[in-house]
Formats: C-alpha cells, sequence, structure tokens
C-alpha cells in the first residue's frame, strides 16, 4: 500500500463533505492511504501572485514541509486547495528570495526549496494507479451514462505551475470516465470559468457563466456533469437554473469501485 499525506481542505469538512468522503473510501480499495497532516491550516482558497506577499502563503508551505518530513508525496482533492499548494511548491521551487523568506518567517533550519511531489487525486488515478488498473477494480461500469467532465478554471491553469494537463485540450478526466466504463461528452465549455468567484458581486454574470457551461454540455447529449471543485459544484447547481445533475468526480469513482453506500465514519 502507498501512502500520501492527504491535504483535504476546510470546504471538504462542511459543503463538500461528499468529495472527501468517497475520495477516502475510494482510495482504500485502490491500495492508497492517505493521512492527513497534524494540525494543517486553511490554504486560502486563492493564491495571491505578488511576490513580495508570503504571510498567506505560509499555511501552504507548512503542509508541504509535513510531507517533506514524512517522506511522502502529498495529495490533494479540491481544485482550490491543489491551486493553492501547487503552484506554491511551484514558485519556492524557483525563487530562491521567496525560499529565504519563509525560511526566515518559519524560523526554519534549512530552506524548504519545493522537494514535495505534488498530486491531484485524479493524477493519482492515472499517474500513480493507472487508468488500466483502476478499470479492472471497477465491479459497477457506469455502462451507458454520458458524462460531461468540468474542468473550470483551476485545475489546470497556470499551466506550468500546475502541469496537470493540456489547458485547452485536456483528457484527464475524459479519460477517467473511461476507466469507470462511463462515456465521456466533449463539449465547448469543459474548460471555461463558471464565474464562481463573482457569483457574490454580479450574480448575473454568475448565472450567465455557469448557464453557458450547462447549455454547452446539454446541447452535446451530457446526462450529468462531474467536477472536483466544491465553488463550481456551488456555481453550477445553483446559478445555472438547470436541472442537469452535477457531481464530484469521487462519487462515480466511489461508485463504480462499489462502495458508495459505505460510511467512513
Amino acid at each position: 500500500m502507498e501512502t500520501f499525506t492527504y491535504y483535504p481542505g476546510c470546504t471538504l469538512r462542511t459543503k463538500a463533505k461528499d468529495l472527501d468522503k468517497y475520495a477516502r473510501l475510494s482510495a482504500e480499495v485502490l491500495g492508497i492511504a492517505l493521512e492527513e497532516p497534524s494540525d494543517w491550516q486553511c490554504c486560502g482558497g486563492a493564491y495571491t501572485t505578488a511576490k513580495d506577499e508570503i504571510a498567506t502563503k505560509l499555511s501552504a508551505v507548512r503542509t508541504l514541509i509535513a510531507a517533506k518530513e514524512a517522506d511522502r508525496p502529498l495529495i490533494t482533492v479540491c481544485s482550490a486547495c491543489h491551486n493553492v499548494i501547487k503552484q506554491t511548491n511551484y514558485d519556492i521551487s524557483n525563487d530562491e528570495d521567496m525560499a529565504s523568506k519563509v525560511k526566515n518567517y518559519l524560523g526554519l533550519e534549512e530552506p524548504y526549496c519545493g522537494e514535495t511531489t505534488v498530486y491531484h487525486y485524479l493524477e493519482m488515478l492515472r499517474d500513480v494507479v493507472g487508468f488500466d488498473e483502476l478499470a479492472k477494480k471497477v465491479v459497477n461500469p457506469l455502462t451507458g451514462r454520458k458524462i460531461a467532465a468540468y474542468y473550470g478554471c483551476l485545475l489546470l491553469r497556470p499551466s506550468k505551475a500546475l502541469a496537470m494537463d493540456d489547458p485547452e485540450n485536456p483528457t484527464i478526466i475524459e479519460d477517467f470516465i473511461k476507466a469507470v466504463g462511463g462515456t465521456p461528452v466533449i463539449y465547448s465549455q469543459r474548460n471555461e470559468c463558471c464565474g464562481g468567484y463573482i457569483a457574490l458581486e454580479d450574480k448575473s454574470q454568475a448565472h450567465k457563466r455557469s448557464s453557458a457551461v450547462i447549455k454547452s454540455a446539454e446541447d452535446q447529449g451530457a446526462e450529468m456533469i462531474i467536477t472536483a471543485c466544491p465553488l463550481c459544484m456551488y456555481n453550477l447547481r445553483r446559478n445555472s437554473g438547470s436541472d442537469l445533475p452535477v457531481y464530484y468526480f469521487t462519487e462515480l469513482l466511489a461508485e463504480a469501485l462499489g462502495v458508495k453506500g459505505e460510511s467512513n465514519e
């Protein structure tokens, strides 16, 4: 069994419990152990690009250091958390001044310079387990279900730092859908913004963006949408005005592996 340091993030403790629950249950079936670092803190939810802004990045650095000290890769499942932690790791590994400032802020004996490998859960399925091996463990294939992958903004961009997939023509979630027996639906809005970050300030624009995503998927015959982002989930469900079902990808994974009805408590 391979062990990862697992950073769940705040929203997976509140509104996105299903994203977390089914990630954990599925990992057990796949031979992956997920261990949380002690006393982890909120990642901040958005990455601050200002070079002189260090304090807001420290919680992400602490999590990265915890994984380094445990000699394990770090895994995340929330798109926003992954974006913040992966960008922090990328920047600190390419900026000696940032690494030096973080060392001073945290009182480290040696600077942290991006040594931890960071995976999104989807990358773990692709690169560690392998989609072919995942397919062998499926007991309830999602045969005949037309499923639209929704990437949104945070999972793929900035592409140089995230380095998960082609930001313009990604395939990782479609390949996941195939592995669990479903039929992926390709549509033009799958990696466009849902308007989540403007939902409070301008609901009409958030509605316009999320409706465009839903309509694009529906026009191509999608019966459901899956995502890894709690903010996208909220916006597509609450602000689009559509009844098209939206699920976390981990829910379908757990269903295909036969553990969706189980409890992790």
